[in-house]
């Protein structure tokens, strides 16, 4: 029941924000007609987990179930403003709107990940967040189709008046999810900074979740380059038209939809390092297939292998995160994680637009695969050795 009920709320807010995350730079440019601006919209949205620390703390202050329904429903009450965004001296309030709800996301994921330490059983944790990432990138494949055609013909402001019903469903769902929580016992010290820290503190302190951490991170730095070199691909590979990259970027969603589906099972069978390893090297052979054979049927197969494996590395950072962490600091574990794995997408995307400028992507590519893949066998190797004298014993 509280399984259905959560994955439910994550469809249904996830389609909303995957609307409102496509419509906002379409929304600034047609209403300034600055590109840069446009950018800015989506960098709005993703800045503020640069301070998730700081913002996780909330999440272990309180008890998470409450505060969930809580952001769900702020987030309800405070898009409809966007209704008042018609012109171009009025975009300051979207670009308002976006920062908070990216602060709202940022607290948000902390606090659902600790709330699951509380409703499933540990056994189940990689099964659940499997399952979340599959909700999640369903709606992925849907949400753009509805956001452009609602935006096409009425506007922005109906895209926000969607997302803030699907906030308000979420909210009401999660409000009827059948979890009990302790209130969190005080901290010693009521100072936020200290406590953001002790977070910090306690992943660097973690054998197991610095190498993981560490794996995701470089994982997204080249997913930066990759997506970065996306157009150059499709372009200069294989002599589409620009838009061709949507359906590339459709094809990943299949796979990650397919990745979800197949965590739970993999991680009752091997370790999260080791999934993450073969994610990253899933992830890795695949970008460098689609730089240097500039086929469409590799490039399609590519992109569902790419789909494939970059989950696996996030879903392994996110499950180990939930069962490593002490229980009255996950938020602010999950959250110095979640900072420190998503952080260098943003630097890579710059870094890969200048690459792209000077570089062939038939060896820019297959560079960052064999980075990648050098990065998964160092990965997967000590684990293997502290396997086989396991193996050996009876």
């Amino acid at each position: 029941m509280r399984w259905s009920l959560y994955l439910t709320g994550v469809v249904v807010s996830g389609f909303g924000t995957t609307a409102m995350w496509l419509v906002s730079g379409i929304w600034v440019k047609s209403l300034t007609g600055s590109d840069s601006l446009a950018a800015l919209a989506s960098f709005a949205l993703w800045a503020p987990v640069l301070v998730g620390p700081l913002l996780g703390t909330l999440a272990d202050r309180v008890r998470r179930r409450p505060l969930m329904v809580v952001l769900n429903l702020a987030m309800a009450v405070l898009l409809p403003l966007l209704l008042w965004v018609e012109s171009a001296d009025r975009v300051w309030l979207l670009f308002a709107v976006l920062v908070l709800y990216g602060a709202q996301g940022a607290v948000h994921d902390a606090a659902e990940q600790a709330l699951m330490t509380v409703a499933v059983d540990e056994k189940r944790l990689g099964t659940f967040n499997g399952l979340r990432m599959t909700a999640n990138e369903s709606m992925k494949l849907i949400a753009p189709l509805v956001a452009a055609g609602l935006f096409t013909r009425y506007g922005g402001g109906p895209v926000a008046l969607l997302d803030a019903v699907s906030f308000a469903v979420a909210a009401g769902l999660f409000a009827l999810m059948p979890v009990r929580e302790e209130r969190p016992a005080r901290p010693e010290s009521r100072n936020w900074w200290r406590e953001t820290a002790e977070g910090v503190r306690l992943l660097r302190g973690s054998r197991v979740l610095v190498p993981l951490v560490a794996t995701g991170a470089f994982t997204m730095l080249l997913a930066g380059v990759n997506g970065a070199a996306i157009y150059a691909v499709v372009d200069e590979g294989l002599g589409h038209a620009p838009a061709y990259a949507g359906v590339l970027y459709a094809v990943q969603g299949v796979g990650s939809v397919l990745a979800g589906l197949v965590t739970g099972p993999l991680l009752r069978r091997v370790p999260e390092r080791t999934l993450s390893a073969a994610g990253l090297a899933l992830f890795a052979v695949a970008v460098g297939v689609r730089g240097a054979l500039p086929y469409e049927a590799t490039a399609l197969a590519a992109s569902a292998v790419i789909g494939l494996g970059m989950p696996w590395v996030l879903i392994a950072v996110m499950t180990a995160v939930q069962k490593e962490a002490p229980a009255e600091a996950v938020g602010r574990v999950a959250a110095t994680a979640n900072t420190l794995v998503m952080a260098p997408n943003a630097l890579a995307i710059a870094l890969g637009a200048g690459l792209v400028a000077v570089m062939d992507v038939r060896v820019l590519l297959p560079v960052a695969a064999v980075a990648g893949a050098i990065w998964a066998l160092t990965l997967a190797v000590p684990s293997r050795r502290r396997a086989a004298p396991a193996a050996s014993t009876g």
